[in-house]
Formats: C-alpha cells, sequence, structure tokens
C-alpha cells in the first residue's frame, strides 16, 4: 500500500482516484468541489481539507488538473513547501510543455522524483482503469511511478524526458482532431453523393482510407461501433478539450518553427463548432456543424 495525495478529482480524476483506493492505497484526496470529494469518499478515499494537507506524508503525488497555471500553482503553492524529499510527484493533466518541463526542474531542485503523465482514453477510461499514459521524465522516475500509473490504466509508455509525455499527448490529439474532421467531411459528402453510410463504412473501413476515427469513435449514428454520436453527441471526449489540446499543439509548433496547416485548420473549425453549439458536445458531433455549415 501506498500513501497517495490526489489533487484534482473532476470527470477524469475521479474515476482515476477511485482505482488508486481500489487497489488499497491510502489515497487522501482534494478538490475545490464539495460533490467532487463526496463522490472520492464514497469511492473510498480520504478526504483532505487543502492540497497542502492532501500533500502532509504522502508518499506520492498525483494531480489532474485544468491547465498549466493551474499546475504550476498547486505544486508552488501546496506540494514542493509540503511535500517531503524523494517524493514521487506524477502531473497527469494535459499543459503545455514548457511549464511541465519548468515545474520539473523545480521538483529536482527540490530533491523529488516527477514525471509528466497525460492520459488517452475519456471519461469510461478513466474510470474503468484502463488509460493509456504517455510519461516524461528519466528513467528513474519512470520506474517508480509505472506501478501507480498501471493501477490507473492498462497501457504506461515512456515518450522521454521531463515534458515529452505533454509533447506526445497534443501532437497524438492534433492527429485525432483532424482526422476526425476528415472523417465527417467525408460522410457527410458520401451522402450527398448518395451512398448508404453504412456501406460507405463497410468498404473504407477496409480500403486505404480507414481511420480510428471512421472504425473506432465512427460521427454517424448506427454505423460501426457504439459512439457518441448515437446518443446525440453527448459524453466521450468533449470537443473544449479537443479545442483545447488543439491550441496546445499550436502554440508548441510555433515555439518550434513548424509549419502545422492541417492542425492550424482543425483548431479553426473547433473553435467554430465550440463558439456554434458544440460547447457541451462530444468532439465527433463537429460532423453536424460541418454538414450546417455546407449550406450557409
Amino acid at each position: 500500500m501506498t500513501t497517495i495525495a490526489f489533487i484534482g478529482l473532476g470527470n477524469m480524476g475521479g474515476g482515476m482516484a477511485a482505482n488508486l483506493a481500489k487497489a488499497g492505497h491510502d489515497v487522501a484526496a482534494f478538490d475545490i468541489s464539495e460533490d467532487a470529494l463526496e463522490a472520492a469518499k464514497a469511492n473510498g478515499c480520504r478526504i483532505a481539507e487543502s492540497g497542502a494537507d492532501a500533500v502532509k506524508g504522502a508518499e506520492a503525488v498525483v494531480t489532474m488538473l485544468p491547465a498549466g497555471k493551474h499546475v504550476r500553482a498547486v505544486y508552488v503553492d501546496d506540494v514542493f513547501d509540503n511535500a517531503e524529499p524523494g517524493t514521487l510527484l506524477l502531473d497527469c493533466s494535459t499543459i503545455d510543455v514548457g511549464t511541465a518541463r519548468a515545474v520539473a526542474e523545480e521538483a529536482v531542485a527540490k530533491g523529488m522524483l516527477m514525471v509528466d503523465a497525460p492520459v488517452s482514453g475519456g471519461i469510461a477510461a478513466a474510470a474503468g482503469g484502463t488509460l493509456t499514459f504517455m510519461v516524461g521524465g528519466t528513467e528513474r522516475a519512470f520506474e517508480r511511478a509505472r506501478p501507480i500509473l498501471e493501477e490507473m490504466g492498462q497501457a504506461v509508455i515512456h515518450a522521454g524526458d521531463a515534458g515529452a509525455g505533454q509533447a506526445a499527448k497534443i501532437c497524438n490529439n492534433m492527429l485525432l482532431g483532424a482526422t476526425m474532421i476528415a472523417t465527417c467531411e467525408t460522410f457527410n459528402l458520401a451522402q450527398s453523393l448518395g451512398l448508404d453510410p453504412q456501406t460507405f463504412f463497410d468498404i473504407s473501413s477496409k480500403a486505404s482510407g480507414q481511420s480510428w476515427s471512421m472504425t473506432s469513435y465512427c460521427p454517424v449514428p448506427g454505423v460501426g461501433p457504439e459512439t457518441p454520436a448515437d446518443h446525440e453527441y453527448e459524453g466521450g471526449f468533449a470537443a473544449p478539450l479537443m479545442l483545447k489540446d488543439l491550441k496546445l499543439a499550436m502554440e508548441a509548433a510555433d515555439e518550434a518553427g513548424m509549419r502545422t496547416p492541417m492542425g492550424a485548420k482543425a483548431r479553426a473549425l473547433y473553435e467554430q463548432y465550440v463558439k456554434h453549439g458544440g460547447q457541451k458536445k462530444d468532439f465527433s458531433g463537429i460532423i453536424k456543424y460541418l454538414e450546417s455549415s455546407s449550406t450557409d
């Protein structure tokens, strides 16, 4: 059993903390939401009065927070001054690479080990313990973090040094965002040309146009495996979160001096989708926005 502080119990963090408690760890949980704290308590976590309180006496600290500014604030204000040297720090948030590297440097200066370990898989995978973790950090930090991450996921992959986990996450989601848009455009065009969606799926899913966005997360209701499209585009991976990741990818591209025209277009389209009805919808719901925009 490991004593673990878990800070950030939102849609993803709540399920992750519950899985650590289910695995037999002593989990001291904290969030600013009372509802999240009540859910964590019901799932076997011990409730802390603050982030600083959660960290005291912990052998490991896991954070799942909205953005880089929140990560920096929690580590500077709560973690670094209250955790003991040698404590393992695991940030599972999706943030910018620069902040991930800067916080990791501060952790090392404090005598702690840290990994950035953003996730792929969504809310259902967080609850089911089937997430994929992309991990940045030293080999030593990764090996210490691996057993804890494996309690929450089915794949734990060492991507490289500090910040590499974040780099892998934003590159993966840039690819996902762009291919989802292309998949949606293609289904809309196929139907406008008189092709039955199921027939087109049967053909393209076995041909060179195949992609994960089509075969595992089809944006057309009633086609392929069950997806948010079968539930009015509710649940799954929220469009604002996809937009957040695309913005992070474009910021990283600018800093690296790389041309990413498809990524930039995907960001622009998701900005419009979120602004015009996609705020609370799954990212695959952009198919409806593209369909309506084509008639404007």
